[in-house]
């Protein structure tokens, strides 16, 4: 299979409906931001929910269809005029227009909703707002975010957001962004986040527990220092400041080869439960608690996790199929980090994936898996040898300079392999063909021999 050439809109923006998510998202409209306020009771996982969403017609528009599931819709305006007809179904709020609006028209729509939120269950298990033992969890990858608030949920559908919640005395909820406001009120509590920085739906989260939250490093790299910090049971606090001891030079040795890190500062959030495997957003992580030891298995999560806050949410995906150029890339970054920290070499590190995937069914092309193996290992493993195979192709100083420019280029942009290959010929020598080297690994069935 060679690479497919993608349909775009003379915009160059990537149409939807999305192959891999066809009912998601819209490119009828753009969202620049989400104004969301959240009222949380987590003894009866009740969720009433205020979003506020300004947007851009980009097309005609007699309607918006916004992304929601399992939640009611109380009351919809449109800038300002309340909205008579609008519907719940098949996953959508659709909203009937009081008058149409022009292509390049701005738009405010208010949302009043609530219910009792659920995870999404679907190709890749259960998405979305989930309860914890004592707080919630919110995994939005790739589908879940319509489960807590409305929204054109679609990678390339990138905002700035406001988010307040307010839940139960003596919970912290943690959200994207920087906090702006705590306020405590007889048996609640409200904390306001601010995301200056463009965020795709999936990567907006909310977390809540018995949390305290503490700083657990700092790394200064030039002139910039990014703090970082762990929202934490203080059961628990020990055993997190173990097994983070090392993400502050993770940080430096990635500003190294990727760039500066991409945004203000880093957050961890050390779920009291265990999970099977821990998840990002943007400028932040969740782990559970059974992922705080210092053996390389959890080492190297952190070390993935802390990487997709280059590679998934500064650079975000255009579409879904392009998912190597998240997963792939934090792969490759446990490997380099394994050998920055003077463990094993990430050539040793790719031989033994190589080996790995040789006994393994050989049925999936990684640079456009299909929707069913869109999270399989082989996508993340076999995109990680194919970096390999370009560093070892363009030599060290070449490679990381690609990736520096890369970071630097797309900085909280959205990026497909076309856009990739193009950028790594011109960082090659006169003749070098990124596309000869990159599609044995990504678009081939068979796995190519390790001969680097």
């Amino acid at each position: 299979m060679s690479p497919k050439k993608k349909a775009t809109r003379a915009n160059n923006a990537p149409l939807i409906p999305d192959p891999y998510l066809p009912t998601a998202g819209s490119n009828d409209y753009s969202v620049a931001h989400y104004d969301i306020e959240l009222e949380a009771s987590l003894a009866g996982n009740r969720l009433d929910g205020h979003a506020v969403i300004t947007a851009r017609a980009e097309e005609k528009l007699t309607k918006v269809e916004l992304d929601l599931v399992g939640l009611t819709v109380m009351r919809v305006n449109v800038d300002g005029n309340k909205v008579k007809k609008f519907s719940t179904k098949n996953d959508k709020l659709v909203i009937q227009l009081p008058s149409a609006l022009s292509v390049g028209e701005k738009f405010v729509v208010d949302v009043r909703y609530g219910g009792n939120p659920q995870p999404r269950r679907g190709k890749w298990g259960e998405v979305g707002w989930e309860e914890l033992t004592d707080g919630v969890l919110v995994a939005g990858q790739p589908n879940g975010a319509p489960t807590w608030f409305p929204c054109n949920d679609h990678p390339s559908q990138k905002a700035t957001y406001r988010i307040s919640v307010s839940t139960d005395a003596d919970y912290r909820a943690v959200a994207n962004g920087k906090l702006v406001n705590h306020s405590r009120k007889s048996s609640r509590e409200v904390w306001t986040y601010e995301v200056q920085h463009p965020m795709a739906t999936y990567l907006a989260t909310i977390q809540i527990g018995r949390y305290n939250l503490v700083d657990i490093g700092r790394t200064r790299v030039g002139a910039k220092t990014t703090v970082q910090r762990a929202a934490v049971a203080p059961s628990l606090l020990a055993a997190t400041k173990r097994a983070f001891a090392k993400q502050p030079d993770m940080i430096a040795a990635f500003s190294k080869m990727f760039g500066p890190y991409p945004f203000t500062e880093y957050q961890v959030v050390i779920a009291d439960d265990v999970l099977e495997i821990p998840l990002e957003a943007q400028g932040m992580s969740i782990f559970g608690r059974n992922h705080l030891t210092t053996g390389w298995e959890s080492q190297r999560l952190i070390a993935h996790e802390l990487s997709h806050q280059w590679f998934g949410n500064s650079l975000t995906v255009s579409r879904w199929d392009d998912i190597w150029l998240h997963e792939g890339f934090a792969c490759y970054a446990e490997w380099l980090w394994s050998e920055a920290s003077g463990d094993m070499d990430a050539h040793t590190r790719a031989r033994r994936a190589w080996s790995g995937l040789w006994v393994l069914e050989q049925d999936i092309t990684v640079g456009d898996p299909g929707p069913e193996d869109l999270f399989d290992d082989r996508v993340y493993k076999r995109g990680a040898l194919a970096l390999h195979a370009l560093r070892r192709s363009l030599g060290d100083q070449r490679f990381f300079g690609m990736m520096r420019d890369w970071t630097r280029r797309k900085f909280h942009d959205n990026v497909t392999y076309r856009q990739f290959v193009k950028h790594v010929d011109s960082h090659g020598p006169r003749g070098f063909s990124a596309k000869a080297v990159l599609k044995p690994w990504l678009f081939e069935e068979k796995l190519p021999p390790f001969r680097f």
